[in-house]
């Protein structure tokens, strides 16, 4: 049986169940946070959507990272897996008790020296921190999305990424529905093909990931 980490898939369900097969095992660590993202219905990209954020991360030299949206720092600890020692990943969630729990897991994980916690709207906490960042990923409330594009690509650096997940929004995005989820995302999703400062893609892996490269 396939598992999916928040949201619907929209590949074929023998091929998403093949392609999480082949994935290498994840630690200790990684695996408790996915058994836990299942039990308790948190949030988390899941390893299939991890290992693209990663691959990105790796394949830029990224070694400045603003998360917007960390929940209990599944897609951080890829991240700083990826920045390495001398690199950087800013943690966001809006929780104390989100926050605590994720600085257990990076402690664990052996990476808390290469992240930040920031608790508050990442909206707002990308304004505390200066300077550009080489990668920012998205993955706030998303009636927030058209905000966080307005905040983030300013922020990012010549040849840096925006990452940004759940863009087909369980298909919403592609029908009718008309709240201001969806709405978020639809007008997001306008946004990032219509700027001229990003090149941008949507890969309809899992829910659907955005990949923006700044100009």
């Amino acid at each position: 049986m396939t598992v999916r980490f928040s949201g619907g898939g929209f590949v074929d369900d023998d091929v998403e169940a093949y392609t999480y097969e082949l994935l290498p095992p994840r630690d200790d660590v990684v695996s408790e946070m996915e058994q836990q993202a299942i039990e308790r219905s948190i949030p988390i990209i899941g390893p299939a959507v991890a290992r693209v954020l990663q691959q990105y991360a790796l394949a830029i030299n990224a070694r400045r990272v603003f998360e917007m949206g960390s929940a209990i720092g599944y897609s951080t600890i890829w991240l700083a897996r990826a920045v390495g020692p001398v690199g950087r990943v800013y943690y966001t969630d809006g929780g104390e008790k989100n926050a605590a729990e994720a600085r257990g897991y990076f402690e664990r994980a052996g990476i808390l020296d290469r992240i930040e916690i920031l608790v508050g709207d990442s909206i707002d906490l990308i304004d505390s921190v200066e300077g550009e960042f080489d990668l920012i990923f998205n993955d706030v409330d998303k009636h927030q999305y058209p905000a966080a594009f307005r905040k983030a690509a300013p922020r990012i650096r010549k040849g840096g990424l925006f990452i940004t997940d759940n863009v087909l929004w369980g298909g919403r995005v592609a029908r009718g529905d008309s709240d201001a989820d969806t709405e978020g995302v639809r007008e997001f999703n306008r946004l990032i093909y219509s700027s001229r400062e990003m090149y941008s893609s949507i890969l309809p892996i899992r829910d659907g990931l955005a990949v923006c490269l700044k100009l």
